[in-house]
């Protein structure tokens, strides 16, 4: 199957007349996980790195070569209420390039939610949304903790078809891998959470200080008034036992 699979995306690179060179492909969702039958798909370059490669027709005649069509701006939008989140603008349909985005996020989509639309020059070079229609027979469940698979899922991709001498790396990424790539910078949140615990504790510490503090002042300030309320006692004491009421104080 993973054979038949290569083929097939080496395949697509041959049908699709473009004027880029590259030998790495990555499907999101990864094969047979894609949400209402939309995936998207971007090429990497050979630091493993995606970059914006299709403009409007390349985008649309690679979906085509692989057997299935460009989605809609409707397909993914309902994906996206299914669960697709990506950081990437891809190419629809009706020449709009767009993410799906569930979270706000600043380097996302301009920290917005929904689906975050790009309109620009049909040149512009952005990824693809696919729509495979097989894979809609089975719909992503967020409340789960898998991703559904189905028997029909890319079967359009399953084609006999012999490997290309070119090498072709394909890259199964799943929808977490794909959001701590793109989060990165937030999940560093156990290090902000660090400095939160330090700060508390560093206030309960100072505020611990202020009290003690407090109650020694207080404590030191009462001390000289008891021993001078002694010592006029027992100074009146002896006064009264001399015979004299003057009451010296000290």
């Amino acid at each position: 199957m993973a054979l038949l699979l290569l083929s097939s995306i080496a395949m697509s690179i041959g049908f699709c007349r473009c004027d880029f060179d590259t030998t790495q492909i990555r499907v999101f969702p990864a094969v047979n996980r894609s949400i209402a039958g939309v995936f998207q798909v971007s090429f990497v370059n050979y630091l493993n790195q995606a970059n914006y490669n299709f403009n409007a027709s390349e985008a649309r005649s690679l979906c085509l070569s692989l057997g299935v069509n460009i989605a809609s701006i409707s397909q993914v939008q309902k994906a996206l209420t299914r669960g697709l989140e990506t950081c990437r603008f891809g190419w629809t349909d009706e020449h709009l390039a767009v993410i799906p985005r569930i979270r706000a996020q600043v380097n996302c989509g301009q920290n917005k939610t929904g689906l975050v639309e790009w309109r620009e020059a049909l040149s512009k070079k952005f990824d693809v949304f696919c729509f495979n229609e097989s894979d809609t027979a089975e719909l992503f469940d967020p409340t789960t903790t898998s991703m559904p698979t189905t028997s029909t899922s890319h079967s359009v991709l399953h084609r006999t078809s012999s490997i290309t001498s070119q090498p072709i790396f394909f890259t199964h990424v799943d929808s977490k891998a794909e959001q701590a790539s793109i989060v990165g910078s937030v999940q560093g949140s156990p290090g902000k959470k660090t400095v939160v615990i330090t700060s508390v504790v560093a206030v309960f510490l100072v505020a611990l200080v202020t009290v003690v503090y407090i109650k020694v002042k207080r404590k030191a300030d009462k001390e000289p008034y008891i021993e001078r309320e002694e010592w006029t006692h027992v100074k009146y004491t002896d006064a009264k036992k001399s015979g004299s009421t003057k009451v010296v104080s000290v």
